[in-house]
Parts: structure tokens; C-alpha cells; sequence
């Protein structure tokens, strides 16, 4: 109970919140494929690739799926699934998320959890007739958006007024087209910055696309029949590049206390979503400082909570009221005892 007052008293005192980056996707375990018809055995091959688009969103790892207890699930995906139904020319199916991440699990299967890192994508496609940079709002990016669900990733767009289109030149995409974008993209405030250069040439398209998260970088390049599949084929590459970094192989997590300094109310609900899948657990309120038990790699941890824009403390920079829990006077006997030995890990805004 000393716990919920203290959170209750760090809410009321610390209302002003910040906008966070991290995105968690709606939709997550929800999966549109294209079929053609509504056959028993179309409707089970659709299904089955269903459930491997699922897989790749969850893992980014196309080759889990040759694991045996995996194949076993792909054999009977019905058993995953808790509804499914036709729009159009897809058939939608509706995955149970408790029922699939627990089958996965028990197949040793490490996931990828809800809150995502926010793409910014600068997409820039080149026609006979001229450049165009794909825009917030505009009709064109609506197969963008459909790639960026159908792989699991949460994009936003630029405006594209009409200094980011003289902007958004071939040359921009080129070598410099780090400096040229990120300076360009400080206004929205995202995670990771993808820009992808598209061109059209006999009634196909093949791209060439850059990411940048941190300071780390990855290019490729794509091609495809259509400007659908071109957008499909890069969202997936950006999804196997990033997985990595928040997928943690069974074994690799371990007992974790994390220290949050600096916390309010919007940021506590934040850090909730954020520490979910390592099973967050919290220990005190202290101040402005929140103490969690997680089980977790400190890589996956230090990656998960940077969507956040929290850094690690070094031992020799913590502020002196943070080195020793608070106690209330008369409470001693109410407070958590800190945890003895383990890994500690420090963050703050």
C-alpha cells in the first residue's frame, strides 16, 4: 500500500508529461494476406503464410520457422487462431495473442514485444514523369502504410510541404543524405530514420533504401513488380535489421533491478508498457526514482528503454539522493528490501 501512496503522490506532484517515441502497434497479431478464393485448400495455404507473417513480425528471423516445434504450428495454425474472415480479396485473420506467444515460447522462441521503435521514412519515387515525396496524408503513401502493418513496423511520414519537396531531390538520397535528411527530420523526433530512393522502369520497380538508428547505418536494395510489393520487400529488410536489437535468445536473460530517475506520471505509464514483456515488477517509489525487477539482457534492456530517450547513469554521475533508498520515518518495516547482489542499472531522462 505504501507503494500505490507514493506512486499516487508522484503522479499529483509530477503531472507534466513529455510525448514518447516508442509506438505500441495496434494490430499486432492481426494479418491480412491476398487469396484466390475461399477453397478449403486456399484457405489453408492462406493461413499458413499468414502465420509466417506473423512469425517474421514477432522474430524477425525467417529461419525460426524450420525449428520442428515451429513447424509443427504452422501445420495447424487453426489452433493459433480465434477468428478469421474475406474482405475483398484477402482473407483477415485474427491470431490470439496469449494462446500464440505461449505456443511460441514453449517452442523456445524469443519475441518481439508491442512497443516498437517509430520509423520516420523518407520515400522519394522517381517516374518518367517526375519526383514525388510520399507525404503524410497523401493517397499515394497508402501502400507504404500497408507494408509498414502487414511487417510490423509503426512509420510516420514527413509533411511534405514545399520545402521538403525541393528538398527531396535524387541527390539528398545520395551519399549526404544523412546529414541532408537528419537535419531535415529533427522535427519530428523519431527513432530511426529510413529513406528510400524508388524508380520505375519497364512496369516495374526496384529502390535503394539507408537506415539510421544511432549511429549505426544498413543500406540495400529492392526490387519488385509493383510499388506495393517494393515497399513490402524493404519494410521487411528494415524489420530483420532491426529485430535483433530487441529479440534476445532464450537463456541470454537474467534477474535485472532497474533504477528510472526523473519519473512522472505520463512516464511511469511509459516505462509500464515498456518493461511488460521482460515481466517488469515494481519495488519502490522514491521520489522521482522508480525501482523495477526485470528479466532481461541489459542489451535488450539499454535498447528497449532508449524508444524512451532514457540514458544510462555511470556509477560516478548518480546525484547523492540516489545511491540510498528512502525510507519513510516509522515505514522501515514496510519497505521492500533492496535487492542483494545482481546487476543494477541506472536510467534517467
Amino acid at each position: 500500500m505504501r507503494v500505490i501512496y507514493r506512486l499516487i503522490v508522484l503522479c499529483v506532484a509530477l503531472g507534466a508529461a513529455l510525448p514518447s517515441q516508442a509506438e505500441q502497434l495496434r494490430g499486432l497479431y492481426q494479418v491480412r494476406e491476398p487469396v484466390s478464393g475461399q477453397q478449403a485448400e486456399e484457405r489453408a495455404a492462406a493461413l499458413q503464410r499468414a502465420f509466417d507473417t506473423l512469425l517474421l513480425r514477432l522474430t524477425g528471423d525467417a529461419q525460426v520457422a524450420k525449428r520442428q516445434e515451429v513447424a509443427a504450428l504452422r501445420d495447424d495454425p487453426q489452433q493459433l487462431i480465434s477468428k478469421y474472415g474475406y474482405e475483398g480479396e484477402h482473407i483477415v485473420v485474427d491470431f490470439d495473442p496469449g494462446t500464440t506467444e505461449r505456443s511460441l515460447r514453449r517452442a523456445g522462441v524469443s519475441l518481439w514485444g508491442s512497443n516498437r521503435p517509430t520509423l520516420l521514412v523518407w520515400w522519394l519515387n522517381e517516374r518518367v514523369e517526375g519526383t514525388q515525396l510520399l507525404g503524410d496524408g497523401q493517397d499515394g503513401a497508402a501502400p507504404l502504410r500497408s507494408a509498414a502493418q502487414h511487417r510490423g513496423l509503426p512509420v510516420r511520414l514527413p509533411l511534405a510541404d514545399l520545402s521538403e519537396q525541393l528538398l527531396a531531390t535524387p541527390d539528398a538520397f545520395g551519399a549526404n543524405s544523412r546529414q541532408t535528411l537528419g537535419d531535415a527530420s529533427e522535427r519530428y523526433d523519431a527513432d530511426v530514420l529510413l529513406a528510400v530512393h524508388a524508380r520505375e522502369a519497364d512496369s516495374a520497380w526496384q529502390g535503394v533504401w539507408k537506415v539510421w538508428l544511432d549511429d549505426e547505418e544498413r543500406d540495400g536494395k529492392a526490387k519488385a513488380d509493383s510499388l506495393e510489393g517494393l515497399a513490402d520487400a524493404v519494410l521487411l529488410a528494415v524489420s530483420q535489421y532491426l529485430a535483433p536489437r530487441y529479440v534476445v535468445a532464450p537463456g541470454a536473460a537474467s534477474d535485472l533491478t532497474v533504477e528510472i530517475i526523473g519519473a512522472d506520471v505520463a512516464r511511469f505509464a511509459e516505462l509500464d508498457r515498456l518493461l511488460e514483456p521482460f515481466g517488469g515488477s515494481l519495488l519502490r517509489v522514491e521520489s522521482d526514482r522508480l525501482v523495477y525487477r526485470v528479466n532481461a539482457s541489459p542489451e535488450q534492456l539499454r535498447a528497449q528503454l532508449s524508444l524512451a530517450r532514457l540514458h544510462e547513469v555511470p556509477e560516478d554521475e548518480l546525484p547523492l539522493d540516489a545511491s540510498q533508498p528512502m525510507v519513510e520515518p516509522g515505514d522501515e518495516a514496510a519497505a521492500p528490501a533492496a535487492p542483494q547482489g545482481g546487476t543494477v542499472l541506472r536510467f534517467r531522462w
